[in-house]
């Protein structure tokens, strides 16, 4: 059985305004009342995948897809083993889990979660 894919996450290089941009849009919830302000958004679609919208670094924008599995360091070896880059080493985020990321061979930004 393949790995599901559990999140995802733009990062912005104006995260309130494009927050602001698809919840007008597609009237998602967004909440971003935290001290990263990381936007919490919730699709309230049928079957949908709800993500994050959050500040990145300088001009750098993304998209990136969380996939989750069971050994996040076991995915990241694997991926090196078939020509990718690991970026983000096993990183642990309190009350929810752990992620990791890599570069897949043409430097889209892919996540690892971990519950």
């Amino acid at each position: 059985m393949g790995q599901p894919v559990v999140h995802w996450e733009i990062g912005a290089k104006d995260s309130k305004k494009l927050q602001a941009f698809y919840a007008a849009l597609f009237d998602w919830e967004i909440d971003a009342n935290n001290p990263m302000e990381y936007g919490m958004v919730r699709t309230g679609g049928s079957g949908g995948i709800d993500g994050g919208i959050m500040g990145s670094k300088g001009d750098e924008t993304y998209l990136t897809i969380y996939v989750q599995v069971a050994d996040l360091q076991t995915y990241l070896d694997r991926a090196e083993s078939l020509g990718g880059r690991a970026v983000l080493a096993p990183t642990p985020i309190p009350g929810v889990g752990a992620i990791a990321a890599f570069r897949d061979p043409e430097e889209n930004l892919i996540g690892l979660f971990s519950a």
